[in-house]
């Protein structure tokens, strides 16, 4: 969940934002692609299993993930981040779907620099809110990696470029389309894909012969989600202008009215994500 380091500052994300945002993560994520991967698990990795999550932050994959797999599982958490590795231990399951014992590593360093050789024996590559904060050459790197390896990979919560918002407000598609541009920024010499990272991912696996499935995992934020709406709302419209600092005289009577519908429980966002499940090329699934 955090930016890989890479030439240049990355944005830095905070345990307390991870952990608000955990419930709305784990209510998105789209359940229906476990059945096809517990079916190829079963069939590749029926002893135990080595799982590399990739911008890992406090944990949340793990989390999620590890009580609906079967059997023994040995996780390795990466991030370049020891501040939110230092948190991982918080709440992290210690057995799996079947009672196997579950088994946690971290290790810190830069993402990017991943190859084939670093997944040999691990069984399945996920990641969590990570493909947009890439560039389209690491996330072909990382394409070539996981199907170089074998590797089948699980990479959840992509923003898709898409927040609606209820009530609709005159305002919001061009806040939207400005934010969307700060996604797909440059920064430290890197190009962002931004919402373009689930396609981008897509094709670059899909190019070595993997079976991609993708599915929508949206955030469905209301009156029960309030602090997370108000906090994804505060760091919408900043984003949107940092990359237009010509809409901030409109966009402070817009975050007023929007922050006092959000209080009044009269807000409804949803945020569109993309999940994708990547089978290597030799995998047949049901």
């Amino acid at each position: 969940m955090s930016t890989p380091a890479s030439g240049g500052e990355p944005a830095r994300v905070t345990p307390d934002w991870l952990a608000l945002r955990e419930g709305a993560d784990a209510a998105a994520r789209a359940a229906e692609l476990l059945d096809p991967l517990r079916a190829y698990l079963a069939e590749v990795a029926p002893e135990r299993l080595v799982i590399q999550d990739l911008g890992c932050g406090t944990g949340s994959q793990v989390r999620w993930l590890a009580g609906r797999l079967r059997g023994p599982q040995h996780w390795i958490l990466r991030d370049r981040d020891p501040e939110l590795l230092a948190h991982v231990d918080e709440g992290v399951p210690t057995s799996a779907a079947d009672g196997g014992p579950v088994t946690v590593e971290t290790r810190q360093g830069d993402l990017t620099a991943l190859r084939a050789d670093d997944f040999g024996g691990t069984s399945l590559v996920t990641a969590s809110a990570l493909l947009d904060l890439l560039t389209f050459d690491e996330i072909d790197d990382l394409a070539a990696a996981c199907v170089d390896a074998g590797c089948p990979a699980l990479l959840t919560l992509s923003v898709a470029g898409r927040a609606d918002l209820s009530p609709a407000d005159p305002l919001d598609a061009e806040l939207a389309e400005a934010f969307n541009a700060h996604q797909r920024r440059t920064t430290g010499g890197r190009r962002l894909l931004g919402p373009d990272a689930p396609d981008a991912a897509t094709k670059a696996f899909e190019r070595r012969g993997a079976v991609v499935r993708s599915r929508p995992s949206p955030w469905r934020l209301g009156a029960d989600s309030a602090a997370l709406a108000e906090e994804w709302l505060r760091g919408w419209v900043a984003a949107a202008c940092e990359q237009r600092p010509d809409l901030t005289s409109r966009t402070d009577p817009y975050l007023r009215r929007r922050l006092q519908a959000c209080h009044a429980g009269e807000l409804g966002v949803v945020l569109h994500h993309t999940d994708l499940l990547v089978l290597p090329p030799r995998a047949v699934a049901a």
